[in-house]
């Protein structure tokens, strides 16, 4: 019986039950739905391909809108205009500065609203979604009301205040995603062997969320970095980098916005290659 069940299974896996049309209609919907991601991810980075290759461009007049030629000298000049090289500074402090408090903040935030459990706990979440929601519009006309109420000249200040406001939020919602898999009785564990709630927080639970933090900090430093609408309307006298790309457009459009903004992006791949080359080395050692 043995033998012959063997024989039937070989006889049955050399026979292709699937019909061919069948097979053919698999092949050609695999072909569209690669097609599909094909275009889409063009789609995406078409826009990101336009700015490298401009970068690149040597304008014949005030505006990099046509292609000209090929040439170097703009990256061999990056900062040739010192408006734009203040306006970039700017950004990356104000961005530096309100992605380090919001992180400690909406870390802490999330940490409290996993862990703990009260009364109300929903309405929290519900206020804390409010501003991924709210229009930009909105939050930044908001927020210039609040300065003025409380007769703070609108600057650089204003600016970092506006931006924790809304990187809060953002930070928050990331790390609650990675706490909520936490393992909590570690920290019990921990503090079972003698550890103090601190020292529990910094060796234990910190190094375990730390993956959620950084991912937190990246996209709210992003976010912050490529603000417009709500830095608009709180930014005074003060020009960041994408005000002063707005009122370029109207004057003149240099390929240095072109330059500083491809190494700004090859900055950013560079970072997430390392961080994520060091995750892969320590999840496997």
């Amino acid at each position: 019986m043995t033998t012959q069940a063997g024989a039937a299974l070989a006889t049955a896996a050399q026979q292709d039950p699937t019909p061919k049309k069948v097979r053919a209609r698999h092949r050609w919907g695999d072909i569209a739905l690669r097609a599909a991601a094909v275009f889409v991810l063009l789609y995406l980075f078409l826009p990101i391909f336009v700015i490298v290759l401009f970068s690149f461009n040597k304008p014949a007049g005030k505006f990099n809108y046509t292609w000209q030629g090929f040439t170097l000298d703009n990256w061999l000049d990056p900062f040739k205009y010192p408006a734009l090289t203040q306006a970039l500074k700017l950004s990356l402090n104000v961005a530096a500065v309100s992605t380090a408090v919001a992180l400690v903040l909406g870390s802490l935030v999330a940490i409290a609203l996993v862990r703990q459990r009260w009364r109300g706990q929903r309405a929290v979440d519900t206020f804390l979604v409010l501003p991924l929601t709210a229009p930009e519009v909105v939050m930044g006309a908001a927020l210039l009301t609040l300065f003025l109420d409380f007769n703070t000249s609108a600057g650089y200040l204003t600016i970092v205040l506006s931006h924790i406001a809304f990187e809060v939020s953002f930070i928050a919602m990331t790390v609650r995603a990675r706490v909520r898999g936490f393992d909590w009785t570690l920290e019990d564990a921990s503090l079972d062997l003698g550890a103090g709630p601190v020292r529990t927080f910094f060796k234990v639970t910190l190094p375990l969320i730390v993956p959620g933090i950084v991912a937190a900090a990246m996209l709210s430093f992003a976010l912050s970095l490529d603000d417009f609408i709500i830095t608009y309307f709180v930014s005074g006298a003060e020009v960041t980098y994408p005000l002063y790309v707005n009122a370029a457009v109207k004057a003149a459009v240099p390929p240095q916005i072109n330059v500083l903004a491809t190494a700004i992006l090859l900055v950013s791949l560079l970072l997430l290659g390392v961080s994520t080359l060091y995750r892969r080395k320590k999840f496997q050692g």
